[in-house]
């Protein structure tokens, strides 16, 4: 059994974490980390757990002896992964990182975008970026995985063949995302009280949204030349799920076949991505509680425009799903272990 410490485990991120990984066959947990509820039973906190983990919560000190720790996850917010990261390396574990930490390449970029001094620059070059259909074969290698943000998953997983395989120009490319309200967190803003966002609907972080930066990055390394994205993410009254609609012209004159061959090729060995048939769209329902992504798209004839749309559960496949599945490449176990629960309906 491989033993699993969670760093920063009742958050909601942290939350989807503990209950994946109680159905993994070949996990444990070793600790369940968290300053804020130290020594109360997890599932006080997280009453779905009851009877399932009933560990209590610890705050971690990492000077401790933790060899019997084989895998950390850092469920932390951006900025406070950098120095538990380096330790944790220090000592030769393997670590997943879901905060925004290590996913951008460049330190400047990253304390443009986050306003926020970067205390890991070191150790940057070793993070695998963990899109996991994308990068399996860095992730099966690595010790450091920089997992994505929710957002940039359900946008750069339909937009990374099709750039890279040269079909769409990167002239024009406007994301249009809808998101749950968890993606915002369990921290209590006025912003994100019931009464503010149950039947309401509003874009947020126009042009400004932190995750442009990854979003360009990947998409940029796809292209092989600099990409930008208009970017605009909405906060959707839902619990959970993202939306994205993407938006390109149609430049090259491309066929429907021609992207429905490229997603196939990318993809149909990949048992997490489901393309739609043709006339199909995803739907937020569709993936809820799951690893999933969806993806359909239409060739608009009338307006030259190419529109794709994907849909993922922004804490699973978004977050903690992405990050079992990163694990279970670390470790060579079935890319699929501890995540073959199909989407709730309705």
């Amino acid at each position: 059994m491989v033993k699993v410490g969670i760093i920063g485990a009742t958050g909601y991120a942290g939350g989807e974490l503990v209950r994946l990984v109680s159905q993994h066959k070949k996990l444990e947990i070793g600790f369940l980390d968290s300053r804020s509820y130290a020594s109360m039973e997890y599932s006080k906190i997280y009453p779905n757990l009851k009877g399932i983990i009933d560990d209590k919560c610890v705050s971690i000190n990492l000077d401790e002896n933790l060899d019997d720790i084989d895998v950390f996850f850092t469920a932390l917010p951006h900025g406070l992964s950098q120095q538990p990261v380096k330790e944790i390396l220090g000592k030769g574990k393997k670590v997943i990182d879901l905060s925004a930490d290590f996913r951008l390449k460049n330190v400047d970029t990253y304390e443009q975008w986050y306003d926020t001094k970067h205390e890991a620059e070191d150790i940057l070059d070793e993070a695998v970026y963990g899109l996991s259909e994308i990068y399996s074969a860095e992730i099966s290698k690595t010790q450091l995985v920089a997992n994505p943000g929710c957002y940039p998953t359900s946008a750069l997983l339909p937009l990374y063949p099709l750039l890279k395989e040269k079909l769409i120009d990167n002239d024009i490319i406007i994301i249009d995302s809808k998101s749950g309200v968890s993606g915002a967190g369990r921290s209590v803003r006025d912003a994100n009280l019931f009464s503010q966002c149950n039947e309401n609907f509003r874009a947020y972080g126009i042009g400004t949204h932190r995750h442009t930066s990854e979003i360009e990055q990947e998409l940029s390394i796809a292209a092989g030349k600099r990409v930008m994205a208009q970017f605009t993410p909405h906060l959707a009254p839902m619990t959970r799920g993202i939306l994205s609609t993407i938006y390109t012209m149609n430049n090259k004159g491309v066929r429907t076949k021609d992207i429905r061959d490229t997603l196939e090729y990318y993809y149909n060995d990949q048992q997490f991505v489901r393309i739609m048939k043709e006339g199909e769209y995803p739907q937020t329902k569709a993936v809820y509680g799951s690893n999933y992504c969806d993806i359909g798209f239409r060739i608009d004839e009338r307006t030259g425009t190419i529109i794709i749309v994907s849909a993922i559960d922004n804490l699973v496949k978004g977050a903690a799903g992405q990050a079992i599945q990163n694990m279970n490449l670390m470790f060579g176990f079935d890319v699929g272990e501890g995540l073959q629960q199909p989407p709730i309906w309705p």
